[in-house]
């Protein structure tokens, strides 16, 4: 009986080997160490890090510039409790990540972008690499200098060739989305001025609404988030000249301004906003919204009305960006969050799609100026080729979910475990767990994410060759 179960784990070992042979990269961390003499640290102190995964052929002199996600710390508290992650610490960053999605190095997985040089740029401050504070508390010890890592990442890529860039890409996802809409036109500004250069966000256009009870709850975090790391003199000054430096950490406010090509991912119903923008925990003290949080098709139709007018609301807060063939957009209604990062979305025979187009092929059109993509969705739910997120339970559905969520984002203090899913069909899943894995665990890396590879991990999830999440992916990118 134990030789029978050894053998087939070990059936499924090889077959997890070949998968992460065949679809998944990995690409080891680099520790910018001399940015330490200049302040350049994630909120520990410790070096600022990205994955380097270099080009070659017709991409050598091509770059793609990823940010990663994480929320945002808003006060001492939560910094300090990002500070023992690998949201504030470089040092419990994995040694090396899986590229997938956008950063995918396979023709058939990313057929516009895989031979480019592809980086993946880590995040640890925790401000979407806005803040600027010179003091260091010496009790807390924590340094706000997310706006200098920045700075310092740029200039080691900008020495390793990416000075010599014919295409350029600044992009990211979350928190790494606006990352890419705030620096968007100081990237630009980098670049040789016959480059092609252009900015990506995908899950980036976090919109200034009230929750369902009437509060302007985004619009205080944000503002203690900008106050906390003294970013107001790192937001773009073609806002910071005009309005309150806090109202300039929401894109809408912001995109008008920017000179620089940028296309816009979204889902209208996005689930993180959904969850903290619309009905965050402290709106919904009784816990009402828990489970249509958890999964759309929960929800009540009084939910669903709120979440219709929630979508008006961001399409109402787009039409600041105009038709400007410069600017694209493919904004489909999904119940997701992040949709580049991951194969299953980006690009794959299932994936989602706006006139008949994924967004892979969306972007790429748009960059290569193959065509113009200027696609919004209809309401939900009429997208049959929709991946609509469902969530595994919290452990405090009370509890507020901006605050857990904003502040970790991947929820590396309460993890969570996560899985895409598709209302129209259901997929065979299989998971691995730590006890069964147990005799193995040293053979094989068993904490890889939607996108990377990180910290220890209780599950292994495939469905259709992906790896669909573990522990420290949460609900809340």
């Amino acid at each position: 009986m134990e030789r029978t179960r050894l053998c087939q784990w070990l059936n499924l070992l090889v077959f997890v080997l070949v998968w992460l042979k065949t679809e998944a990269a990995y690409v080891p961390i680099t520790y910018v160490h001399n940015a330490v003499l200049k302040g350049a640290v994630c909120l520990d102190g410790s070096p600022p890090a990205y994955h380097l995964d270099k080009g070659y052929g017709t991409g050598l002199n091509s770059w793609l510039v990823q940010f990663e996600g994480g929320g945002w710390c808003n006060n001492v508290t939560t910094c300090l409790g990002r500070k023992t992650n690998r949201l504030g610490s470089s040092k419990k960053m994995a040694n090396q990540i899986a590229f997938s999605g956008i950063l995918n190095g396979r023709r058939q997985f990313n057929p516009d972008f895989y031979n480019w040089n592809r980086i993946k740029v880590r995040y640890c401050d925790g401000s979407s690499f806005t803040g600027d504070v010179e003091a260091v508390n010496p009790v807390t010890k924590l340094h706000f200098r997310g706006a200098r890592v920045f700075n310092a990442v740029m200039e080691e890529l900008l020495a390793k060739g990416m000075k010599n860039a014919q295409n350029a890409i600044i992009s990211g996802c979350s928190a790494g989305g606006l990352t890419s809409i705030l620096h968007c036109d100081r990237f630009r500004a980098l670049l040789p001025s016959g480059a092609r250069v252009k900015c990506l966000s995908d899950a980036g256009y976090f919109i200034n609404a009230r929750d369902v009870s009437g509060t302007q709850h985004i619009e205080q975090f944000f503002s203690q988030v900008v106050t906390t790391h003294g970013s107001a003199k790192n937001l773009p000054k073609s806002c910071t000249s005009r309005l309150n430096p806090r109202l300039c950490f929401f894109p809408q406010y912001v995109v008008s301004q920017i000179t620089t090509p940028i296309f816009f991912v979204n889902a209208a119903y996005d689930s993180w906003q959904i969850k903290n923008i619309l009905a965050p925990g402290a709106a919904d003290p009784q816990g009402h919204w828990h489970s249509c949080k958890l999964d759309i098709n929960n929800c009540s139709s009084n939910q669903l009305d709120l979440m219709q007018g929630f979508r008006t609301q961001f399409l109402r807060a787009l039409t600041v960006i105009g038709n400007s063939p410069s600017k694209g957009m493919f904004i489909d209604s999904c119940y997701a969050h992040c949709q580049t990062e991951t194969q299953e979305t980006w690009f794959l025979s299932d994936s989602p799609l706006l006139a008949k187009t994924t967004i892979a092929q969306a972007v790429a059109d748009w960059f290569f100026e193959r065509r113009l993509f200027h696609q919004i969705d209809c309401p939900y739910p009429c997208n049959p080729s929709c991946h609509n997120r469902v969530f595994e339970p919290q452990e405090n559905p009370g509890k507020n979910d901006t605050t857990k969520g904003t502040s970790s984002d991947a929820s590396a203090i309460k993890p969570s475990f996560s899985k895409l899913s598709n209302k129209v069909s259901l997929t065979p899943v299989f998971c691995i767990t730590n006890v069964e894995m147990s005799h193995i665990k040293s053979m094989l890396f068993v904490s890889v994410s939607l996108t990377q590879l990180v910290g220890t991990s209780p599950y292994i999830c495939r469905s259709r060759g992906l790896n669909l999440g573990h522990s420290t992916y949460s609900s809340l990118k």
